[in-house]
C-alpha cells in the first residue's frame, strides 16, 4: 500500500511526539509511524525504579506539564509513560503503529520511506527513533567466556531476578549508579567504574543540567571558550534511591576489571572476583538503520548536522540524539526547542516550493 504525506516522523516517543507538536502547529500534513504497540516510547521498556532527573515540571514536552506523581518529587518511567500517551491523545497526533521503517530512500524529489505496512512518499522526514534500540556493549576481553548471565541496562527489570547474586554493575552513569543503588539490598553488587564515580550535588538535577547543556552550547556556536557544560557538573544526580544508598554506604564505586573468566572478572593487579552475572550499564548508540540506504554516515558512522538538518540531505532531520541534534535533546525538556526548530526549517522548505 502506497502513502502520500508532507513529512514522515520515524519514531513515536518523546522526540517523534514533540515534532509531531510543532507540525501540527504549522499546519503540515504529516504522520509518526512507531514500532512499537503502544505508546510511551523506550520508556515502557524501563526498569521498575527508574526515576526521572527533574521533577515533573521541569520534565515535560511543549505545550503541556507533566503532572506531578503522587508521593514522588522524581517521577518514575511508568508515570512517563502515561504523560507520553495523554500527550499524544491531547493533540490528536496521527500515529500510526505498529509499523517498522525499513529504509529510508531518495525517490527523485521525494523521499520514499518503506516499512512493513506499506510505502510512504514524503517531502520531508524526521528520524527520532533514539538509542534504547541500540545498547552498547564493550569489547572486553573474555567477555564470552563468562559461564554467568549478561545483560545491558535495557534487559534489566529489578533486583528480585538477583536476589544473594554476585553481581557486576559497570557504568559510571546514572544508569550504573542507579541500578546499583536497586541492587544494594537484595544481591551483593560490585559497582565497577572507569574513574571514581562523580555524585553532582545533592541540589542539582535534570533543571541545571539542562541550563548547563543550553550554556555550553550557546558558548561554542559564538565562539567562545567551551563550557564543559553537564560534564564540568558531575556524572551522577543523587536522586533519593542513589542518595540513599550512597549515604549508607552501599554505593561505592571500584575500579574497572581488565578481563572476565568464566566465573568472574580479573583486575589489572590479577586480583580476582567471582560473579554470577554482569549488568552493561554502558550506553547506547543511535538506531539510525532505517537511514542507512541514504549513505549520509561518515568515517566514524556519524551523520554531519547543521543544527537537525542532515547537512547531505536536507529534506531531513534528526532529533534527540543528545547535544549534537540538539542540547540536551536525548531528555524530555531539551526536545522542545530542537523539535520546534526543525518543523520550522521543515515548514520554509515546503513553503519555498521544493519538489
Amino acid at each position: 500500500m502506497s502513502h502520500r504525506t508532507q513529512v514522515v516522523v520515524i519514531g513515536g516517543g518523546q522526540a517523534g511526539l514533540a515534532a509531531g507538536y510543532h507540525l501540527r502547529r504549522l499546519g503540515l500534513d504529516f504522520v509518526i509511524l512507531d514500532a512499537q504497540t503502544t505508546p510511551g516510547g523506550a520508556w515502557q521498556h524501563a526498569w521498575d525504579s527508574l526515576r526521572l532527573f527533574s521533577p515533573a515540571a521541569y520534565s515535560s514536552l511543549p505545550g503541556r506539564l507533566m503532572p506531578p506523581q503522587a508521593g514522588e518529587t522524581y517521577p518514575d518511567a511508568q508515570h512517563v509513560v502515561e504523560y507520553l500517551a495523554d500527550y499524544e491523545k491531547r493533540y490528536e497526533l496521527p500515529v500510526e503503529r505498529p509499523v517498522r521503517v525499513l529504509g529510508v530512500h531518495r525517490d527523485g524529489g521525494l523521499l520514499r520511506v518503506e516499512t512493513d505496512s506499506g510505502t510512504w512518499q514524503t517531502r520531508a522526514a524526521i528520524s527520532a527513533t533514539g538509542t534504547w534500540w541500540r545498547p552498547f556493549l564493550p569489547a572486553v576481553p573474555g567477555r564470552e567466556a563468562f559461564g554467568g548471565r549478561q545483560l545491558h541496562t535495557a534487559e534489566y527489570r529489578g533486583p528480585a531476578d538477583f536476589a544473594g547474586q554476585r553481581v557486576m554493575v559497570v557504568g559510571g552513569g546514572n544508569s550504573g549508579a542507579q541500578i546499583a543503588a536497586d541492587l544494594a539490598y537484595d544481591a551483593q553488587p560490585t559497582w565497577v567504574t572507569r574513574r571514581p564515580p562523580r555524585f553532582l550535588a545533592d541540589d542539582i538535577d535534570g533543571r541545571a543540567l539542562f541550563d548547563a547543556a543550553t550554556a555550553r552550547r550557546r558558548a561554542l556556536d559564538e565562539g567562545r571558550t567551551d563550557t564543559g557544560g553537564v560534564a564540568s557538573l558531575g556524572d551522577i544526580v543523587a536522586v533519593p534511591p542513589v542518595r540513599e544508598a550512597r549515604d549508607r554506604g552501599l554505593l561505592k564505586g571500584s575500579p574497572m576489571f581488565t578481563r572476565l573468566h568464566p566465573g568472574g572478572v580479573e583486575w589489572a593487579d590479577g586480583t580476582r572476583a567471582e560473579a554470577d552475572a554482569i549488568i552493561w550499564c554502558t550506553g547506547f548508540r543511535p538506531a539510525l538503520s532505517p537511514l542507512a540506504p541514504l549513505r549520509l554516515r561518515g568515517r566514524r558512522g556519524h551523520i554531519a548536522t547543521e543544527g537537525t538538518r542532515a547537512v547531505d540531505e536536507p529534506r531531513l532531520h534528526l532529533l534527540g540524539y543528545g547535544d549534537w541534534t540538539g542540547p540536551a535533546s536525548a531528555t524530555l525538556i531539551g526536545v522542545g526547542r530542537p523539535s520546534r526548530d526543525a518543523a520550522r526549517e521543515i515548514s520554509a522548505l515546503l513553503a519555498a516550493g521544493t519538489p
